[in-house]
């Protein structure tokens, strides 16, 4: 086991981070900027470096300023969290060059399955089933026209190197298909300074269902079940739970299975999401996150596992000391993103908190770093804690969020709990009867 790890990261996960070293007995190096001089997770941490200026690019995406600080900490690993540096091949390369670990998968594994056209070959390789689309990128109109033919509209066209819904556009019939290939070129370029694309068979209703697998890199893989995701604004998540309303435990063995298999394959280490769309009883890849998700809380609690403790043990080379069989799932577990914005605008509101009240109780689960007198950054992204509750069944759980939503209490900021309380008053949400377009359309509707 480590003695010692940098947490290469800020805000909730950096904290969360931090708790599981604690439990563990590693000490924590924290790093930040200078507008996160104040943040909890520096406050806690066994030693601090500051690591540049507000602007990400020059602190928390900075390299050698992280490489510098493990260096004059002594720390042996760093933990990368969600975001920043979490996905980056090269910053895993260059850890390992100097003989750091870098807590996660291969740098191998992180660039084939960052690379969105690359991730679907090999998924389908691996068996993984995926939406019809182009072989590759598409370099010319001639060429989405072809694959449009084939497939049938309407189609979505991606960026190879995107995320988050950038450099991504819906074509409803041929004569769309010019206008949101270029539009989708510029915006991945603009993005990701890389403007390919590639095109997909765009679902009418389908759910985003994720997978949660752990490896230990030794040929070994489980599955800890999957995550609702579908409700999401702009191809962000907002809301997420385990398990899914919509499938049986038959369909989530199966496709977990699979997964898990495809994954011992890779020989993958550490913790990773597989991401499909699912509409009429299949599931269609879409991508996969090699990393911890924002979602994992929920995982966990269904689970009892702690997955950044895992993390942790298979990255410091132990190998999984429990089958698939071993893992027992119980209950049910939903996920609220609470975000310092207006939550009918989405508008960012930073600027200090005045007062913070955290709801408890049974089954009652905050991840954040937020506290009483903080002032919220303006140079990042908006979230600033995670509601998680647990249930015996999901209407328990249902009862047990409007509860602890009710109780929940952010002074001088806007934040989006309003609109958690809103989603518990609608049919469609209680039934859990959603699909990824179901939260524009409300949101559409209540601005009216």
């Amino acid at each position: 086991m480590f003695d010692k790890i940098l947490i290469a990261n800020r805000g909730e996960i950096a904290l969360r981070v931090l708790r599981a070293c604690r439990e563990l007995g590693i000490q924590t190096v924290a790093v930040h900027s200078t507008a996160d001089a104040d943040a909890m997770h520096v406050k806690l941490a066994d030693e601090s470096v500051c690591i540049g200026p507000p602007a990400a690019k020059d602190s928390y995406l900075n390299i050698a300023a992280i490489v510098a600080a493990c260096e004059i900490t002594g720390a042996e690993a760093v933990h990368p969290g969600y975001g920043f540096l979490s996905e980056n091949a090269k910053f895993a390369e260059i850890l390992t060059e100097h003989s750091i670990k870098f807590i996660g998968p291969s740098a191998e594994n992180i660039r084939t399955m960052g690379d969105k056209i690359e991730a679907k070959r090999t998924a389908k390789a691996l068996g993984i089933p995926v939406v019809p689309g182009s072989e590759g990128g598409v370099s010319n109109l001639e060429d989405a026209k072809r694959v449009g033919k084939d497939i049938g509209y309407p189609v979505i066209i991606k960026a190879t190197a995107g995320g988050g819904g950038r450099g991504m556009k819906v074509a409803n019939n041929e004569s769309e298909l010019e206008l949101a290939v270029s539009t989708a070129q510029s915006e991945a370029k603009a993005a990701f300074g890389n403007g390919e694309v590639y095109i997909e068979k765009y679902l009418q209703k389908p759910r985003h269902i994720e997978v949660q697998v752990l490896g230990d890199g030794q040929g070994s893989a489980v599955h800890l079940g999957e995550r609702d995701c579908s409700l999401q604004r702009r191809h962000q998540k907002v809301w997420e739970e385990a398990h899914s309303p919509a499938l049986n435990p038959e369909q989530r063995d199966a496709i977990g299975n699979r997964v898990a298999k495809a994954m011992a394959n890779m020989s993958y280490e550490g913790v990773g999401t597989i991401e499909f769309l699912y509409e009429d009883g299949e599931f269609y890849f879409i991508e996969m996150n090699t990393r911890l998700q924002v979602e994992h809380p929920v995982t966990e609690m269904i689970t009892g596992l702690d997955l950044v403790q895992e993390q942790i043990r298979v990255a410091s080379g132990n190998k999984l000391n429990y089958k698939q069989s071993d893992i027992q799932f119980s209950g049910h577990a939903i996920e609220c993103r609470i975000n310092a914005e207006n939550w009918q605008t989405f508008v960012p509101s930073p600027g200090k908190v005045d007062a913070v009240h955290f709801p408890g109780g049974l089954g009652v689960r905050i991840d954040s770093a937020l506290y009483s007198g903080y002032r919220i950054p303006p140079y990042y992204d908006s979230l600033i804690g995670k509601l998680i509750v647990f249930g015996k069944t999901r209407t328990e759980c249902l009862m047990r969020l409007r509860r602890s939503l009710s109780e929940f209490v952010i002074e001088g900021v806007d934040t989006t709990i309003p609109l958690f309380q809103r989603l518990l008053g609608e049919e469609d949400i209680i039934n859990g009867h959603y699909d990824i377009h179901w939260l524009e359309k409300f949101l559409a509707r209540t601005a009216q």
